[in-house]
């Protein structure tokens, strides 16, 4: 997890920043043929490791398809960012958060790691959708 970031910093200036893509291309091939991809926003530039929607001008109904079926996949994940939220409620409540006088990111970082424990031993919505077990919290604790 990276961060925290400007809220009105545009994501793909974020994307640069952070060097994801650099980090992906070094560990995300386990072949030439297999490897794994990341689907983003559509501002992000399109790249062989960074898939995003089709323009909807002009779209062919099989690409219409592949953003329909990526968009509900997409929410699922979201409903992550969501659960997160949901166990430490604090955390959405921008008015009472003191960005000079907390360390607001540490705090959701620290959300964030509960909430994967969480996941860990009572798994989630995301984990049921997908039809897949969490790790185990001793899996997750080792990475």
């Amino acid at each position: 997890m990276m961060g925290p970031f400007e809220g009105a910093r545009h994501d793909a200036g974020v994307l640069r920043d952070t060097n994801l893509m650099q980090q992906l291309e070094e560990k995300a091939k386990f072949s030439q043929e297999n490897k794994f991809v990341l689907y983003g926003d559509p501002a992000y530039p399109m790249s062989e490791l960074l898939l995003k929607p089709f323009a909807t001008r002009n779209i062919t109904q099989l690409e219409q398809d592949f953003n329909t079926r990526m968009a509900t996949a997409r929410q699922a994940v979201e409903w992550g960012f969501g659960k997160v939220i949901a166990e430490f409620a604090f955390l959405d409540f921008k008015k009472n958060q003191k960005i000079l006088w907390q360390q607001v990111g540490k705090m959701y970082l620290v959300g964030t790691l509960l909430t994967n424990c969480h996941t860990c031993l009572y798994g989630g919505q995301t984990s049921i959708y997908f039809n897949i077990d969490p790790i185990s919290i001793e899996e997750y604790l080792l990475e």
